[in-house]
Order: C-alpha cells, then structure tokens, then sequence
C-alpha cells in the first residue's frame, strides 16, 4: 500500500494544474515529486534550497500576493526550526498557508532526533487560528489535502505519517466518527491510533470517537459521546501526550470529568531501533494502551462519587 506521503506529489500536482491560484514551495525534500509539475508550472513550484527560515517566509510571500501556497518538508523541519517565521511571517501578517509535513513524530528512527517531531501540534497549539489534520490512512490524507488547499487562505497544517490504519474512513474536515459505542468512558483515537486503539479496546464496554481533525477540537462531538458513555475520557494522540487534554476540559468545563492524555512522551529515546519499538517503548501499541487505559477506567469506577 501506498503511504500518505505518497499523495502529496499526484494531488498537489493536479490542483497546480486545476488552480492557478496554487503555488508550491519546497526546501529540497520532496523535490523529486514534484520535477513533472516544477516543468509545466516552473514560477509556481519553488525549490529554496535547505533554508527552512525562508521556506516559510517565502511561502507568506507568495500569499500576500494571492497564490495559496503548499509548503512541503519533514515536521521538524517546517514547524519547529522556522517556527519565528510560522508566527510572525504566517501569524502576525494574517496570511493563509498550507503546512505539509512528513516523518511524524519518529516515522525515520535512523535519523535521529532532529528528524522526530512530537512537539509540533502542541507548538502550533500556541499560536490561533490554525487547523490541524491528521489523517490515518492515505485516502484520508488525499481528502484532507484538497480540502487544505481549497480552504480559502486560512492557516492548515497536515500532518503526514508513514504509520496508517488498515482502511480508510469518510472524513469531513470538520467533525469526529463515532466507530464504537459503549457505556463506560470515551476513547478519542487521533488518525493512526485507531487500529491500536480497536484492538485494546475489544474487551472495554467505551465509546470509540476517531479524530483526524483536532484542531479546531470538535467539542460538541464529544459532549454528544459522553452523555451515553460517561466523562471519562482517554486521549490517544499520535504525538506529545496530553496536548489536545485543555481541549478536552474545556469542552466538559461545567461537568465532572476525568482526562488521561497518552502519546508520546517527553523522555528522549535515545536509540534508533524502529517504528514499533518506539510505538511500544511510549506505551502506544495496542498493549500498552490496554493496560493503561484499563488501569484509567478501572480506578474511575472505584473512586466515590464515580460510576
């Protein structure tokens, strides 16, 4: 099967040919891609060279005159190193751009940390107006793309993984998929979690509400989930553990709740291995996330005033 990365090149290739209002800009990862599309539209497929800084300050550049500009390279090379440029150049000046990242948040181990990114949603949860889509699976990614481009000039960011769930779901961009019912907690799967978080939830009598749209954060999906199932809620994000978890409050402020954010956690770790071990070594493989969100919801039903 194909990756969501995978997309990029095809979809964006064909809206540079449908809109000419569509731009590309690129700091040398990725560019192979797009070599087809940098012939037929050469002013509107940029390559920076690897200068991340001007990569997104060439990007606002590009929408202050009206294009809608794609901005493609790894995660921590599009939010964390040129995050000035993010808040002032796209922030500050209220200009709209789609951020397109890949490598996740430890999809290449080999490279170390400075090609991992679990910080980027919480760093970009820093700064307003921004849509955040991650998409678990290919197809989705191809649907949250389009939309991203077509979405006006507002500020997108797309955060693409090489880890995927085995099918795709109808996604809108907008709202959570309830995929399970139960009566006893809400678990939000946030885009490739899913499949883990199915499988340790099997035996758990909860409701399973799939994300692959968090910000804006879908409040009112989620207080419609836990009028049945409960306010017990488990976050199952994809990156740093607990960053979507003030959303969650916020969203259940005038009820009693109880949150648990799993994700990535802060420890570095600092071998290569791979993908799955680093899935495991952060509690995300559907083991992991058993036992703790058992132990979760276990200690909710024991505590007075809980059940």
């Amino acid at each position: 099967m194909d990756t969501m990365r995978d997309r990029l090149a095809p979809v964006v290739s064909r809206l540079l040919d449908e809109d000419p209002r569509v731009a590309v800009v690129l700091a040398e990862i990725g560019r192979d891609g797009f070599r087809e599309a940098e012939r037929r539209h050469p002013d509107r497929v940029i390559n920076v060279g690897i200068r991340e800084q001007l990569l997104v300050g060439a990007a606002a550049g590009l929408a202050l005159t009206g294009l809608r500009p794609v901005v493609h390279t790894f995660a921590s090379f599009l939010v964390e190193r040129p995050f000035e440029q993010v808040k002032l150049d796209l922030g500050h000046q209220d200009t709209g751009a789609v951020l397109v990242s890949a490598a996740a948040s430890f999809d290449w181990p080999a490279g170390g940390f400075t090609h991992m990114a679990p910080g980027d949603v919480a760093l970009l949860d820093t700064l307003d107006g921004w849509t955040v889509h991650v998409p678990g699976h290919p197809d989705e990614a191809e649907t949250l793309l389009r939309q991203a481009v077509a979405a006006g000039d507002d500020k997108v960011y797309v955060r693409l993984s090489v880890q995927s769930n085995g099918q795709g779901r109808a996604v809108d961009g907008q709202h959570f998929l309830p995929v399970r019912e139960g009566r006893s907690g809400v678990v939000v799967a946030v885009g490739p979690m899913l499949d883990a978080v199915l499988a340790a939830t099997a035996d758990l009598d909860v409701t399973v509400l799939y994300a692959t749209t968090v910000r804006p954060f879908d409040a009112a999906g989620l207080r419609r989930a836990t009028r049945a199932a409960g306010t017990d809620v488990v976050l199952v994000e994809p990156y740093l553990a607990g960053t979507s978890t003030a959303a969650v409050s916020e969203a259940l402020a005038d009820v009693p709740h109880r949150v648990l954010g799993l994700g990535v956690g802060r420890r570095e770790l600092r071998r290569y291995g791979t993908i799955e071990e680093h899935t495991a070594a952060h509690g995300l493989d559907a083991r992991g996330l058993q036992e703790r969100i058992s132990r979760f919801l276990d200690a909710g039903r024991t505590e007075p005033g809980q059940g």
